[in-house]
């Protein structure tokens, strides 16, 4: 729940004192559990606070969208009822059993609140996917990308679990349990007549995109290979054989080395028309289909770090695909002057040093989701006539994105960049990170990105009461963005997290 000032205020009282908490179960739509001592009791003493300064301070009822979490509880949701994925039921269905889903149970711990008496002003109360909140991350972003501090950019990043021997895992939708920690090894033909090339894979069944192999330019048992093709034993391709002594090691496997760079951006939708192959099943088919063709070399124990989901225990592969990111380095250098010229003072104060590690050491912020509820990127890809690439994203630079605050104005933007050109616009699928809707919330329960008198008067924020877990995940951004977006004054969004 963040606190902040209401129009119903006596203007003499508005400057005295504004407080916010943000908790991680910060009256979640997501978590409808019955209301629990702990938080009735966190809210006993902001009440007793709310009271010492004679009802000075106050509160607005927040609701703050998890979307992963929900999307999540719903998909199980409707595969337990009806034993249907949310691709079945299609994008639109499944946004409007959300929303139905969030409606139902959305505001369970603020009708808890009220039933509690809490001086909260429920005229004011507000979520994060409203329409004055989503008029106001469209904002953020469309300012953050006209900055130049918003870009597209290919990256692949997982977090992986350590796999020390050959392990079965249950992997959800597959019958049976998946075995990891395998090293496979399998022979390509090479052209000419030559004999073979043996590479070795954890990932047998990607081989059906391969299109190179390479090998050390040091390695003796390949000199007599360097600038010759393989062929694929199942779709003919020729595929080169190239030396790079970066990716190759000369003790591991085989010393040669299948490369897969990436998968198509259409083969989802692609599978999900034609009904293809699950991957898992499908690598038990490559080796079979290989040990039919006698190029089955075996396989072997191998310790390897396997990416798993940590909200479904899938397992997560690498897939390179346009996302959008935030450029941290600058806000986050303002967000570290701010608690080290004592503008912002963190207690307890051994919490200052995870504050200035984790600063210091910001990457920038990926603020793309490829789920279907949220907030959607403002952002519009143009296929112009000419193009040979059709695919949306395939080519990812800035000239064939458009940003903007709704179709309209991208369609306006989009024929002054291509004047007299003929093109498509598609916005981008994706929705955008949690975090950043969330990190807006000190500006936006004020009325921003309108100049509001709450906003004059309440802005920044006294205090925040918070949980240390969060301090990067959410206070961080809340003060990145605040201060970038909060006015010509740069205010740092509160004085004091504790």
């Amino acid at each position: 729940m963040l606190a902040a000032a209401a129009s119903s205020l006596h203007p003499e009282s508005r400057s005295a004192l504004s407080l916010a908490t943000s908790k991680r179960d910060w009256c979640p739509p997501y978590r409808p559990c019955p209301y629990c001592c702990c938080r009735g009791y966190d809210y006993s003493l902001e009440e007793n606070i709310y009271l010492v300064y004679a009802r000075c301070t106050h509160y607005t009822p927040t609701e703050h969208n998890q979307i992963w979490v929900i999307t999540v509880v719903v998909e199980k949701k409707i595969m337990r009822e009806r034993k249907l994925t949310r691709h079945d039921i299609g994008r639109e269905k499944f946004v409007s059993e959300v929303w139905d889903w969030k409606i139902k149970y959305g505001g369970t711990i603020l009708q808890q609140l009220c039933r509690l008496g809490a001086s909260l002003d429920w005229s004011c109360e507000c979520f994060t996917m409203d329409e004055k909140r989503s008029r106001a991350v469209t904002e953020a972003f469309v300012r953050l990308y006209k900055e130049k501090l918003v870009h597209s950019y290919l990256f692949l990043k997982v977090e992986h679990i350590e796999i020390k021997e050959r392990t079965l895992l249950n992997v959800p939708v597959y019958e049976k349990p998946v075995e990891f920690g395998v090293l496979t090894s399998f022979a390509y033909p090479l052209e000419g007549e030559l004999g073979e090339i043996v590479v070795a894979t954890t990932r047998v069944d990607t081989m059906l995109g391969d299109t190179a192999i390479a090998i050390h330019p040091d390695d003796p048992r390949y000199n007599h290979l360097h600038g010759k093709f393989a062929i694929h034993p199942f779709n003919g391709r020729k595929l080169p054989i190239v030396c790079d002594a970066t990716l190759v090691d000369l003790k591991f496997g085989t010393g040669a080395v299948k490369i897969t760079p990436a998968h198509d951006l259409n083969d989802f939708e692609f599978k999900e028309r034609h009904n293809w192959m699950p991957r898992f099943k499908a690598r038990e088919a490559v080796i079979e289909s290989l040990q039919k063709k006698g190029l089955y070399r075996g396989a072997k124990g191998n310790e390897m770090c396997l990416g798993i989901c940590s909200k479904t225990n899938d397992v997560v592969e690498p897939l390179s695909k346009p996302q959008w990111y935030v450029k941290c380095n600058s806000m986050a250098r303002q967000a570290l002057d701010a608690v080290e010229d004592k503008k912002i003072e963190i207690i307890p104060k051994q919490y200052a040093a995870d504050w200035k590690r984790w600063l210091e050491n910001i990457r920038d912020w990926c603020v793309s989701r490829q789920l279907w509820w949220g907030h959607c990127v403002p952002a519009w890809y143009v296929t112009l006539e000419d193009d040979e690439l059709k695919e949306l994203g395939a080519y990812n630079d800035r000239d064939h994105w458009v940003v903007a605050r709704n179709e309209d104005e991208a369609q306006e933007e989009a024929s002054r960049k291509y004047n007299g050109k003929k093109f498509l616009l598609n916005q981008d699928p994706d929705v955008l990170d949690t975090w950043f809707s969330s990190g807006l919330f000190p500006l936006t329960v004020l009325g921003w990105p309108d100049d509001t008198e709450d906003l004059k008067a309440f802005f920044p924020i006294s205090v925040l009461e918070t949980g240390h877990d969060i301090l990067f995940f959410w206070v961080a951004l809340m003060v990145m963005l605040g201060m970038k977006l909060g006015g010509e004054s740069g205010d740092e969004p509160f004085r004091k997290v504790t």
